[in-house]
């Protein structure tokens, strides 16, 4: 009995593990995010966190689509990134991004 206990406590950490690859540091500033292939459109927010190869933003625009490619700048980086995944909540939109 005491065995089947330990397995299920193993089994929560593995499903309840980090699935993230690098570590994230918490950050802020505004961040102005500009599609591709929209020039026209510029969506701005807040930087959330950044890891080496990517960060969060929260904004208001539910434009942005997996997989879309972006111009980006915030306080400690610029160039294109690649939508990963999108969380949209009644208060807030968050985005996350490869950068490419």
């Amino acid at each position: 009995m005491h065995h089947k206990a330990n397995a299920q406590s193993t089994s929560t950490t593995i499903l309840g593990a980090e699935k993230r690859r690098e570590p994230r540091l918490a950050t802020d500033g505004l961040v102005r995010i500009v599609i591709e292939d929209q020039q026209h459109l510029a969506i701005e927010g807040q930087l959330v966190d950044v890891s080496a190869n990517g960060f969060r933003v929260s904004h208001s625009s539910a434009t942005l689509s997996k997989g879309q490619i972006v111009r980006f700048e915030h306080p400690t980086a610029r160039g294109r990134a690649k939508v990963i995944w999108n969380r949209i909540t009644t208060e807030v939109v968050e985005t996350g991004f490869l950068i490419v």
